[in-house]
């Protein structure tokens, strides 16, 4: 009869709990020390069925820990199961990382007590593989349940927090860990935020990961987080780096759409992309978009501007704007921008005709045969002179065939 009444305490606290986790604990506690005796008895077969214990999961009204921990040996039984049910702990895991997780455990679980921030921060930072990721999200959703089932603590962990549990997922290489932070809903009480959503397209930038970029712009929009210029200069130089035009398009209209302010280098990347695969419709788009947040041309956009000139056939335009950046570049950037000429005349032609249809490439190369000498004839006028050679574009060996 003693075991039926310790059971009789347990199956109460589970019927008001909260937790899955707990109640697949509790009842392995319960197999070896008084399972038996309940399901013999007629008073308790609505709680017990095949050693399985049922109850409604979603009430908080009562401090779940306090009450099950009132047989010790349940206690002990319980701790070690708590330590293992989110996944084993591999002996990988970093000494100081299973150290503060057991503090921490040790906080919530025996003591009943709220564990110091310094407590979390420190473990976070403390992670430098997987298996220390996963122990640091195993922790976070039993901190959830203990703020909610005794602290009433409802809210989620602040935006700060959650940037640096994301910075520890890249860190690790834990990137599936990491998109769990872009959660709206999640058992683990994050906050999700562009902020964490950066670090992970930092981390695909860094792999030059198309696929993941998408995984990310997707958990972005599902769970309603505002884009900001810094997302966009992120997309633009992933998608600029794969030389995926389509995808800089699909993005670029969605930044557009959103309001988003772009910043100078993100119309730089754009236009720079639009010049060189030979897009002058979408490249005058982009040019009015940006026309309208920013004043003046960086050195990348009036460059870009100029050579969408050359392929619609104006070399006098193409002339004044690159006059026009002549007479506004820093001393600081002459240097670049001497550079970034001859290579307007020398470089860019032939990339942007081998990009052409077939039928295309013919008809721009004998364009920019005539107008780019024409072009510097013009900046000569105005005077800046140039030393280049002008190839015959018609006949160099690759380009029409």
């Amino acid at each position: 009869m003693q075991g039926v009444l310790k059971a009789h305490q347990l199956a109460r606290v589970l019927r008001r709990s909260s937790s899955p986790i707990l109640l697949n604990s509790v009842s392995r506690v319960l197999s070896p020390c008084i399972l038996e005796d309940i399901q013999s008895s007629s008073q308790w077969r609505g709680y017990f069925n095949s050693g399985t214990i049922y109850g409604n999961y979603m009430q908080k009204e009562c401090n779940l820990q306090r009450n099950v921990c009132q047989c010790q040996k349940c206690s002990v039984m319980l701790r070690a199961s708590f330590s293992t049910e989110a996944g084993t702990v591999e002996s990988s895991v970093t000494e100081s990382v299973k150290e503060l997780y057991d503090k921490i455990l040790k906080s919530v679980v025996d003591q009943r007590s709220a564990p110091p921030n310094a407590w979390l921060w420190s473990l976070i930072q403390s992670c430098v593989n997987r298996e220390d990721a996963n122990l640091l999200f195993d922790i976070l959703q039993r901190l959830r349940i203990f703020r909610l089932s005794n602290l009433r603590i409802h809210g989620n962990f602040n935006c700060a927090l959650c940037q640096e549990i994301t910075k520890a997922c890249v860190r690790v290489g834990a990137v599936d860990l990491g998109k769990k932070v872009l959660w709206k809903h999640s058992v683990y009480g994050l906050t999700p935020n562009i902020g964490s959503a950066h670090h992970l397209l930092l981390f695909a930038k860094q792999h030059n990961d198309v696929k993941l970029l998408a995984e990310i712009m997707n958990l972005v929009k599902k769970n309603d987080l505002i884009l900001q210029p810094g997302t966009a200069d992120i997309v633009f130089s992933i998608c600029s780096q794969t030389d995926n035009w389509d995808l800089i398009c699909k993005y670029g209209k969605r930044f557009v759409k959103a309001g988003v302010k772009l910043w100078k280098t993100s119309f730089d990347t754009w236009m720079e992309f639009a010049s060189k695969i030979g897009d002058v419709d979408a490249l005058w788009k982009i040019e009015k978009i940006r026309s309208e947040i920013v004043k003046e041309h960086t050195l990348g956009s009036g460059l870009s501007c100029a050579k969408g000139f050359l392929i619609d056939h104006k070399p006098e335009d193409a002339a004044a704007v690159i006059h026009l950046l002549n007479q506004t570049v820093p001393d600081s950037r002459r240097q670049k921008f001497m550079a970034e000429l001859q290579k307007l005349v020398a470089d860019w032609p032939l990339e942007v005709i081998k990009r052409q249809k077939d039928e295309r490439r013919k008809e721009l190369a004998a364009t920019l045969q005539h107008d780019i000498p024409a072009m510097l004839s013009a900046l000569s006028n105005m005077g800046l002179k140039l030393d280049v050679n002008v190839e015959d574009l018609t006949r160099r060996e690759g380009i029409l065939s």
